[in-house]
């Protein structure tokens, strides 16, 4: 299920990116923004160029900005997805760099993020970070959930879900086509918990954040799906 789409538009990683600042929560280090006293609080789960793509950091200010407390975890232990290492093609890599292992690395943050007094937590996941967010969302670990151009997610995942969770997903994906998000969707509709689906249209896997600045229009699709989660996050952590 993975493959080239997961890999394109790579990012220039900077380790300074962002209004915020890189401490140690639960195991590992984490990106983090807005107040610590917050109530509510919004865990960003990357692909897999990790957690110092500038694109990634600026939502997380922009999520901060809203009121939440925020934090990106490198679930990628500071080994992100380096498409120009021949020594490590993306099957070899995802071996040692599973959404399994991120889901487990995510419990001991969200217990940390609950320590500092926050009573309610959400999680928006992308791409491969999708699948991290979506077993978050099954063991009810968080309260709402946002999935943008997901990877790794099955129809049986989605059978599981029963929290408020939206799915923002890309026209052209062969990881998660529109066919398979608006299977999705029926599911989700059938059940009682809130949910969001929409596919954007003319936009590829990883437009959220992984698009050119100096690019108009896909900084425009880009925004859109980012004011969506915000709306998501604003009527379901209370």
């Amino acid at each position: 299920m993975s493959g080239p789409e997961c890999c394109s538009n790579p990012p220039i990683l900077n380790p300074n990116a962002g209004s915020g600042h890189v401490e140690k929560l639960g195991a590992l280090n984490a990106y983090i923004a807005g107040s610590p006293n917050s109530k509510s609080s919004v865990l960003l789960v990357s692909d897999v160029f990790g957690y110092e793509a500038p694109n990634l950091r600026k939502l997380a200010d922009k999520v901060a900005a809203a009121g939440y407390f925020v934090v990106v975890p490198d679930f990628l232990n500071g080994e992100p997805y380096n498409p120009e290492n021949p020594d490590r093609p993306l099957p070899i890599w995802i071996k040692d760099h599973g959404t399994d292992k991120g889901f487990e690395d995510a419990k001991p943050i969200i217990e940390a993020i609950k320590s500092k007094g926050v009573s309610s937590v959400g999680a928006a996941g992308f791409c491969w970070g999708a699948k991290v967010v979506t077993e978050l969302a099954k063991s009810r670990l968080i309260q709402a959930a946002v999935l943008l151009h997901p990877s790794f997610v099955s129809v049986d995942d989605i059978k599981a879900v029963d929290i408020p969770y939206s799915i923002l997903g890309a026209e052209i994906d062969r990881l998660s086509p529109p066919e398979l998000v608006k299977q999705f969707e029926e599911i989700l509709s059938a059940k009682f918990a809130p949910s969001f689906v929409k596919i954007f249209p003319k936009v590829s896997h990883g437009w959220t954040v992984r698009y050119s600045p100096e690019d108009a229009e896909a900084v425009k699709a880009a925004e859109e799906a980012h004011q969506d989660l915000l709306d998501w996050f604003a009527k379901h952590l209370k």
